[in-house]
């Protein structure tokens, strides 16, 4: 699979900062950039190369759907998914790639992502199902991480698991954060629980 190259788009900082830093996260995505005008989103797609662009409706100055209809006209290849706090006031799915509540995990986000770009198909709030997140999760964690995974479940430590993979501590602590992440879970009880789900141990 090739990496998706993406740009953000909303006018609360916050919000934005906090997406780049999850979606950053995922070795599959690379951030473009992020921008809370618009109008230096449309400059940066001119210029670069952007599979999808993630951005929000309601925005002063230039709304997301006068945006949506800007980019449209300027670069028909990237695709759009848009992230609000608000259902659409319209039913236009042909407006937009994807759409979502802004209340979705990450995993939805990342699983949106993959069907758009990568399949070419369209993922709305409203066809989320119980088992998208299930779906997803299975099928993001690495083999070095599935690895770890098999480790924790036997009960060997950080120290161990570095000494018998070959690995610095740092190395195996960091895909160990990763691995929470990825699955959404705080504990080594709660990893062993979701992994024994997964099918990930033997």
């Amino acid at each position: 699979m090739h990496r998706i190259n993406v740009i953000l788009v909303d006018d609360h900082e916050l919000f934005l900062q906090g997406l780049a830093a999850s979606l950053g996260g995922y070795d599959f995505i690379t951030i473009v950039d992020t921008f809370t005008k618009p109008q230096l989103a449309l400059k940066c797609i001119a210029k670069e190369s952007v599979d999808l662009v993630i951005t929000d409706i309601s925005m002063p100055e230039i709304n997301g759907i006068e945006f949506i209809r800007m980019l449209k006209k300027n670069s028909i290849a990237t695709k759009v998914l848009a992230i609000s706090m608000f259902a659409p006031l319209h039913n236009e799915r042909n407006f937009y790639h994807g759409y979502l509540l802004k209340d979705a995990t990450i995993d939805i986000v990342i699983l949106a992502i993959q069907k758009i770009v990568y399949k070419g198909e369209t993922y709305f709030y409203d066809e989320i199902t119980d088992t998208d997140s299930f779906t997803f999760s299975k099928s993001i964690v690495t083999k070095r991480e599935k690895q770890i995974i098999q480790l924790i479940a036997e009960e060997l430590t950080v120290d161990e698991i570095a000494e018998q993979l070959f690995l610095s501590k740092h190395t195996v602590e960091t895909h160990k954060k990763n691995i929470f992440f990825k699955l959404q879970v705080k504990t080594n009880a709660g990893l062993v629980k979701k992994a024994i789900k997964l099918g990930y141990i033997n």
